[in-house]
């Protein structure tokens, strides 16, 4: 039985710097690691590449013979991989006794309407991989109440369409209100419980036109109907939201049941933080530390 991360996500999410920074950490824990990139638009990876795709079937090379563009290159790379699954499980086979991270394509059609992605991940799982879809959403859309309602939407979609144990990630989110303050508390973001009340307050801008206002209603009454989505909150440079982030990893995964670090994770963590794991109402301490510039700058100087 090996156990892993399959690591989605919309373009600039931070999916390989996730990869690399999470790589770093369970190294660190004393975790075996290896990533393997499965991204075919990912041809400069910061990471040591247990495997790369590239090896299989390159992006360029699509696009110049099938005269397709982007898009189409990546799902015609990804239907090929899923052709040619033999070649990922010998890769694999030299892997064993090794966490997996699996560096996937930006491209959210692929989660969300195309079938390739979810039947790799349904083979892998015959093959007896224990993974767990990490998926990293920027967290500046919760600035916009509108992107952030969409933000939802390809979550939800993306969760009923892969069918895995499913972590749901608020990336960046030191950068959080880098582009514009936040109209709610970060927890609500993060346990997004109350979606008809973020619709009302889209309704209430003068410049939202009442049919659009009806949309977002329900939008959001679909959300609180399903209730499956919920997010943590990470900063890839503070290794106490990567160990929470890691925490639900690896209970939905059943990692935590099995093989555990114990001291050499209470060592890279501090007896403060060696036992903390995520719960969704710690948003309010990420609050203060990331929407509290005087807090933030201690912080940085903290890291230094």
């Amino acid at each position: 039985m090996s156990f892993g991360q399959f690591v989605i996500g919309p373009p600039g999410a931070g999916k390989t710097t996730y990869c690399d920074g999470m790589s770093q950490f369970l190294t660190a824990a004393g975790r075996e690691v290896a990533v393997i990139n499965l991204d075919p638009a990912n041809d400069h990876c910061p990471y040591t590449v247990a495997a790369d795709i590239n090896d299989l079937i390159r992006l360029e090379e699509v696009m110049a013979e099938l005269e397709l563009g982007p898009n189409g290159g990546l799902i015609y790379c990804m239907e090929y991989l899923e052709k040619n699954l033999d070649w990922l499980k010998e890769k694999l086979d030299g892997l064993k006794g090794k966490y997996l991270l699996f560096d996937l394509p930006g491209q959210v059609e692929l989660y969300t309407n195309h079938e390739c992605i979810r039947n790799i991940g349904q083979q892998l799982e015959k093959w007896h991989y224990r993974l767990t879809c990490v998926h990293l959403v920027d967290s500046h859309h919760c600035a916009d109440p509108s992107k952030f309602v969409a933000v939802l939407l390809v979550t939800l979609s993306t969760m009923m369409k892969l069918e895995m144990p499913h972590v749901n990630v608020l990336s960046k989110i030191d950068l959080v209100e880098a582009h514009g303050e936040l109209d709610f508390g970060l927890e609500f973001y993060t346990s997004c419980l109350d979606m008809e009340h973020l619709a009302n307050h889209i309704a209430d801008d003068p410049k939202m036109p009442p049919a659009f206002g009806r949309l977002n209603m329900a939008l959001c009454g679909l959300m609180n109907d399903f209730d499956y989505v919920q997010f943590c909150a990470l900063n890839i440079n503070d290794k106490v939201t990567l160990k929470s982030v890691l925490n639900v990893v690896d209970k939905a995964n059943g990692y935590c049941f099995g093989q555990l670090e114990g001291e050499s994770m209470a060592a890279l963590m501090g007896t403060a933080a060696s036992n903390r794991s995520w719960r969704y109402n710690e948003a309010a301490e990420l609050q203060d530390m990331y929407m509290n510039p005087d807090a933030l700058e201690e912080f940085e100087a903290s890291q230094e």
